[in-house]
């Protein structure tokens, strides 16, 4: 990903609300199973990493990256976005 269709996702990313919230528990196979569900009527979803959570917030985004196949768009604070384009017709056409 280049760092201009990074930033175009960072746009679009902005006006999204967290989906889900990673909470004391952090990263759960029940919980990359539900952010995998996600990415089947969603492209971009951005997470929440609750304070109760001792894990680092960039550690807890490659890890779910690594296990969705998504890639991580960017982590600012306690946020996390994640994208993953859908394989048949991916509606988030980004710059060359």
């Amino acid at each position: 990903m280049t760092s201009k269709q990074r930033a175009y996702l960072k746009g679009l990313a902005m006006n999204i609300d967290p989906v889900f919230q990673v909470g004391k528990e952090s990263v759960t196979p029940e919980y990359v199973n539900a952010v995998s569900e996600a990415f089947n009527t969603r492209e971009l979803i951005k997470l929440s990493v609750l304070k109760n959570c001792l894990d680092d917030p960039k550690g807890i985004a490659e890890a779910i990256a690594g296990r969705t196949g998504s890639q991580v768009v960017q982590v600012i604070g306690r946020k996390i976005v994640l994208y993953k384009p859908f394989k048949d017709d991916p509606k988030i056409k980004l710059p060359l």
